[in-house]
């Protein structure tokens, strides 16, 4: 097979079709940028998931006359209520916070923020910290337990189950995964019907030299080849300008967005790593989808 002349067809067909190719790589471009924010998304879910399945806990607040005479839980109503959680089968462990332990560790989470410098040791609760026996298994039911165990007893002030918050981030980055997929789905059968009508228009306008190589002996894969790769080739650079994308809008919007929560360690950070680890698998998305729309449309809609 000669070289020379697929890359000379391939370069004229390009050149021919100049417009619609432009428009099939912009297309495929935007269609692969929302699959790499969705793929994004689903490693910021995932990483988010790692951090806090050992970490999530239920949290009993105490009352504020409770909480501001005991520092040590050594007094009856916050013995009682932490003995009852302790000699729960469900309770893997009970530590206890008093106002000013919550008080510093308020002041590590929101450190430079206006909101720190208006908290007091006695404005916050003190607080059972409650870690379950299951962490990663089924707590649910264990969680509505507790809940049920401590809620309405005297000295709790509010009973809270950290997975209920953190379930409201997980469905928020689920929302956006949702959105972007579906984008990225219409997208998709735009560049796709482009490709398939560059193709065809491709192999219209050269349909006389193709008809006479095919006289002379070529075989069908051999005229057929240069489209192939012009259909590739598109959808490298579409992959290309998707992955440029991602890095254009970590670096304008993505990390000043997360900037806040993701340095107190709400959710992770969307790395350098992870944003070039998503393009370098776009790359042969595009040119295996290319390539393959390119090729049944040849065997369908093209006789050359």
């Amino acid at each position: 097979m000669r070289t020379d002349f697929v890359v000379r067809e391939v370069a004229t067909g390009l050149r021919r079709n100049v417009t619609m190719t432009a428009a099939m790589v912009l297309t495929t471009a935007i269609s692969l940028l929302m699959v790499g924010t969705g793929l994004l998304a689903v490693k910021t879910i995932d990483a988010t998931e790692a951090i806090y399945s050992d970490r999530l806990e239920i949290r009993v607040a105490l009352t504020q006359d409770v909480s501001t005479a005991d520092t040590d839980c050594t007094q009856p109503i916050c013995a009682g209520l932490r003995s009852t959680l302790e000699n729960s089968p469900l309770v893997a462990g009970v530590t206890y916070e008093n106002q000013q332990e919550a008080y510093e560790r308020f002041q590590e989470l929101f450190a430079g923020q206006s909101v720190a410098e208006l908290a007091r040791p006695q404005s916050l609760p003190a607080t059972l910290r409650v870690k379950l026996v299951d962490q990663d298994g089924s707590t649910e039911a264990g969680a509505a337990a507790v809940k049920q165990a401590m809620e309405n007893q005297v000295g709790v002030r509010t009973v809270i189950d950290q997975r209920d918050v953190v379930a409201k981030l997980f469905d928020f980055l689920g929302g956006v995964r949702n959105v972007t997929f579906a984008l990225a789905l219409v997208q998709a059968v735009a560049a796709l019907m482009l490709i398939s009508n560059t193709v065809q228009v491709s192999a219209y306008t050269r349909r006389t030299e193709v008809g006479v190589m095919r006289l002379v002996g070529a075989t069908r894969w051999y005229t057929q080849l240069p489209f192939l790769v012009e259909a590739v080739i598109t959808g490298v650079v579409g992959a290309v300008l998707a992955g440029v994308g991602l890095l254009v809008g970590k670096v304008a919007f993505i990390d000043s967005l997360l900037a806040g929560i993701a340095q107190n360690g709400v959710i992770p950070p969307v790395t350098l790593a992870d944003v070039l680890t998503v393009s370098a698998y776009l790359v042969p998305i595009g040119a295996v989808i290319a390539g393959i729309t390119g090729y049944v449309t040849l065997r369908l809609y093209v006789k050359v």
